[in-house]
């Protein structure tokens, strides 16, 4: 709940956090064609800001289907395909799942304790094991 009262503001420690750790993700970023600059100008984009929404209902969608990820399969398949069209790398998403712990301590404060840590890493690894599959089945070259 506390994640999800704030998506915005959130994702925003999340993604600046990700281009701290690796700037050469910026130029995955592309809207009509224009490369950012900068991670600053990047994050003050109304259509990244709108990314941020989208991952944000992701994670939200994920741990509102704690019981039955298997639900969001078909979903997250086809946004791994997604990501990988893009050029995302499958090593990316160990980067991102370092940004999301950051995110998820600076939100959580003392609530983060090594438990909730535990359970937010298993349940990032079974998104991205989901997506995997869905790059696992992307024809090469398409």
């Amino acid at each position: 709940q506390r994640v999800s009262g704030s998506p915005e503001q959130h994702g925003l420690v999340l993604f600046t956090r990700l281009f701290d750790l690796d700037p050469d993700l910026l130029p995955l970023f592309q809207y009509n064609c224009k490369q950012f600059a900068s991670p600053q100008e990047c994050l003050s984009a109304p259509e990244f800001l709108d990314h941020i929404r989208k991952v944000m209902l992701v994670i939200d969608a994920a741990v509102s289907h704690l019981e039955n990820l298997s639900c969001l399969e078909e979903y997250l398949c086809n946004l791994g395909k997604k990501h990988q069209a893009v050029g995302v790398k499958i090593e990316s998403f160990s980067t991102v799942g370092e940004s999301l712990l950051y995110m998820l301590e600076k939100c959580l404060g003392t609530a983060f304790s090594p438990e909730v840590q535990e359970a937010w890493s298993k349940l990032y690894s079974a998104v991205v094991s989901a997506m995997r599959r869905g790059w696992d089945t992307f024809p090469e070259g398409d």
